[in-house]
């Protein structure tokens, strides 16, 4: 019993999404000494959806192996590839069969709204009942939790991550390690796509008249519209946030500047092009920066936050990078400044 305790203290003791799975394969594996336990989450745009491995342990291993945050998508295998495990996610029941070494138990990680992944334990001969009641119990003290995190972390309109969860992603997302092209190119599933990273700031254009003209309950509705955009505009693990009113922000990796540029610019022409109903065609204004080594958050926004100014100042409906703006001399860099003063 005290074991079981630990495990569940354990369990509820990150408020990091991303460990929680983790957290949740290694109790499992402790208290039921499986052959192996995998934690499986679903990937991608319909029609092209993926297996991501969110965690795994063997019975002997002491850490659990996942695949990198930053792996391309056309890497990972699809959906079809594990017609069982896809039964299991699509139907959200629980399934088991036979394998060539024993036995295995597949269960759906799900919250009362939508289904995360799939749980899949491999053992040498059956559960038995006791295993199973303890298996479910533990499930759904994960539902609860990953729902309380879930609630504290996104945005209620929206659904993407809120302001109060940027800083600690940031510093989190930035500090991880990047492989280069030769070990990339070797094998695409060990390392990330691109080699530097990037935060923008997208602001829409005029938002308050929208507000004037349609009322409240439409401005919602086209950030709620927006925010399904972005979803679809960008890559699954880029990090997407609305920070308040018509101001969202987008965290993501890319290879230099220009392909950076070019993947908001995909998505300010994607906005340009869509009609929202009864408010027509809006666009967005867009700042970008390169987030650097010692960066902190709030250097990096203020940089992204100058560049969308200057989109907005000068037109608008147009994305500009803080590093062009300040080689063109259209901005000051105030931290080459501040190091002119200091020296």
């Amino acid at each position: 019993m005290s074991q079981l305790a630990d495990r569940l203290a354990d369990l509820t003791g990150f408020r990091d999404r991303d460990r929680l799975d983790a957290s949740l394969a290694s109790a499992l594996r402790d208290l039921l000494r499986p052959q192996a336990v995998a934690i499986y989450r679903c990937v991608g745009e319909a029609g092209n959806e993926r297996w991501i491995t969110r965690a795994r342990l063997n019975h002997d291993d002491a850490v659990a192996a996942s695949d990198p945050g930053w792996v391309e998508l056309e890497s990972l295998p699809r959906l079809a590839d594990f017609p069982q495990r896809r039964e299991c996610f699509s139907r959200a029941t629980m399934l088991s069969g036979v394998t060539g070494t024993g036995h295995r138990l597949l269960y759906p990680l799900a919250t009362d709204q939508q289904v995360l992944g799939v749980l899949e334990l491999e053992t040498a001969a059956p559960m038995d009942e006791e295993a199973r009641r303890l298996i479910d119990s533990i499930l759904r003290i994960f539902s609860n939790f990953h729902g309380l995190l879930e609630y504290s972390e996104r945005d209620t309109l929206t659904g993407l991550l809120n302001r109060k969860t940027f800083d600690d992603s940031f510093l989190k997302v930035t500090a991880e390690p990047v492989s280069d092209a030769k070990s990339a190119a070797e094998d695409r599933r060990a390392g990330a796509p691109g080699s530097t990273h990037w935060l923008g700031l997208i602001d829409i254009d005029h938002f308050k008249r929208v507000n004037d003209n349609f009322g409240h309950l439409i401005g919602d509705e086209v950030l709620l519209l927006l925010a399904r955009l972005m979803r679809s505009g960008f890559r699954f693990y880029d990090r997407l946030y609305r920070f308040g009113g018509e101001e969202f922000v987008v965290l993501m990796r890319c290879d230099d500047g220009n392909a950076a540029a070019a993947a908001f610019e995909r998505f300010r022409v994607m906005i340009e092009s869509h009609v929202f109903p009864q408010v027509g065609r809006i666009t967005v204004s867009v700042g970008f920066t390169e987030v650097g080594a010692r960066d902190t958050p709030s250097a990096a926004f203020e940089r992204a936050d100058k560049a969308v100014y200057y989109a907005k100042d000068n037109g608008r409906n147009r994305v500009c990078g803080y590093a062009d703006l300040v080689a063109r001399g259209k901005l000051v860099d105030q931290a080459k400044v501040g190091d002119v003063e200091l020296f």
